[in-house]
């Protein structure tokens, strides 16, 4: 099964791969922020991830990993 792990230490919530994500799975934490103050991106879905690696491929901070 595929998943996505996001450094939540190094992403800044531009949400670039929520909307890359062709299943539209993954979301900004509103209910969080990290050391940097931004809301950062989660799986909200984790089944349905294919592991397309649509997320990753536009993070502009290599934030994202994605594991299959």
């Amino acid at each position: 099964m595929a998943r996505i792990i996001v450094d939540e230490k190094v992403c800044k919530g531009c949400g670039m791969c929520v909307h890359a994500c062709p299943l539209k799975i993954i979301a900004l934490d509103k209910t969080r922020l990290n050391a940097k103050g931004y809301h950062p991106a989660q799986l909200v879905e984790p089944e349905k991830c294919v592991g397309c690696a649509s997320c990753a491929t536009m993070c502009p901070d290599t934030a994202i990993t994605v594991e299959r």
